[in-house]
């Protein structure tokens, strides 16, 4: 990639905020359930609810955060958002110094970080289009998921290095001090929105309402929901039993999950990289479909994994699933922001999280409690074989064959066929 949208300084702080704040969430990623497993004992059920609680808040406060941050300055929310993370995160290696600490307070800091990052995530997406420009939209999203895929590389490791030389809790407190880095370099962005008009007849219930019927009433943002929504819920089965899988079944220490993880990492990376040329050989709809029906083939060599070669061979997997998501992901999230008017962003954005991110805290309770009753390896089959069926809703629809989409097809929308 050339610097293109980098040399705009706005653009790199945001992209700096970015990358300080995906390095040190990767950390906790893998520190929070390692301190469940490792130094708490949590049984495959409690692992299974704190990964619920860590995604619950898009159920519960999803839809009114896009109401509200549609009435508010986004980089002040997105501030406000990483300072308060940061504020829970510190409560964790505080309550172990004092060894005061369990599981309630993992449940409860989870809880509460989901809700910030609810927040953070709408206002982040309905900045960007303000910051860059719509025409700017896959460049913009593209830079920025190269953070996200390289904080995966490293991220992994340097965690994997900290619980080992630290320990978790203390790991969880480096989290804590990048969230606050990620705020004052958002707080230097020169670019400021205007406050956005409230309507004197302005009405929550309704806000919410109007999000929900753009998303909903249009064929092509229902089928992308559904796929992504399917594929969140078997992915948070995975993700709710693969750590204890590593950390447990096959007795990894957390110096080697952190590298696995890391070589995991390298798909994102490198679909980062393809999302562009990608779409230029198959279109925007057909490198949606083809992009998920790869990651999840290449979901079905994880549970493979041993301690010995078939590792690795499980990594390679997780790697081509990695490039899949990252393609779709980008193409997907440029699109929507594209064509969706600027007073809708939060709404729309909210409402798709609520329906995509609200059957993750779902899938983590099914995932321990098949964990519990079926066990570990088991219930990874079932999660990664499940995957297959997100691609199902793209291949049923318009997305199959529509290789430019210039605009939303809803009844009587027209869409570029080339």
């Amino acid at each position: 990639m050339r610097l293109g949208l980098l040399r705009d300084r706005d653009f790199r702080l945001l992209f700096t905020a970015d990358t300080i704040s995906q390095v040190g969430t990767q950390v906790t990623l893998l520190a929070l359930p390692l301190v469940a497993v490792i130094t708490l004992d949590a049984t495959a059920l409690e692992v299974g609810v704190l990964a619920a609680c860590e995604t619950a808040a898009f159920l519960l406060v999803g839809l009114p955060a896009g109401a509200l941050v549609d009435r508010l300055r986004r980089r002040g929310t997105m501030i406000m958002a990483d300072v308060l993370r940061a504020v829970l995160l510190a409560s964790v290696p505080l309550a172990w110094w004092m060894d005061q600490l369990h599981m309630p307070q993992l449940y409860v800091v989870g809880l509460l970080c989901g809700v910030c990052t609810v927040f953070f995530d709408v206002a982040y997406q309905s900045y960007l289009p303000f910051l860059v420009g719509k025409e700017h939209l896959v460049e913009g999203n593209a830079r920025l998921e190269l953070v996200r895929s390289t904080s995966q590389i490293g991220g992994p490791t340097v965690a994997g290095g900290l619980i080992k030389l630290l320990g978790g809790p203390l790991a969880i407190a480096a989290d804590a001090a990048s969230y606050l880095v990620s705020a004052l370099a958002l707080w230097r962005i020169r670019r400021i929105e205007e406050r956005p008009v409230r309507k004197a007849d302005a009405h929550l219930g309704r806000e919410i309402m109007e999000g929900l019927k753009f998303v909903l009433s249009n064929r092509l943002l229902r089928a992308i929901a559904m796929c992504t929504s399917t594929g969140n819920f078997f992915g948070s089965i995975i993700n709710a039993m693969l750590i204890i899988y590593l950390a447990r079944n096959l007795a990894l220490s957390p110096a080697v999950i952190g590298l696995w993880f890391s070589v995991t990492g390298l798909g994102a990376l490198a679909g980062a990289f393809l999302v562009n040329p990608f779409v230029r050989w198959f279109g925007q709809g057909p490198a949606m479909w083809i992009s998920m029906l790869g990651a999840g083939l290449g979901l079905l060599l994880v549970p493979l994994a041993q301690a010995d070669w078939r590792l690795w061979l499980a990594a390679s997997g997780y790697v081509v699933f990695g490039i899949g998501v990252v393609v779709y992901n980008v193409t997907q999230v440029s699109f929507r922001q594209g064509i969706t008017p600027d007073d809708l962003l939060g709404r729309m954005n909210a409402t798709m999280r609520f329906i995509v991110w609200g059957t993750m805290p779902i899938g983590g309770l099914v995932g321990g409690a098949l964990g519990h009753w079926l066990g570990v390896p088991e219930t990874l089959w079932i999660g990664c074989a499940g995957s297959l069926l997100s691609v199902l809703p793209l291949v049923l629809s318009p997305l199959r064959k529509l290789r430019e989409l210039t605009s939303a097809p809803s009844a009587g929308t027209e869409v570029v066929r080339k």
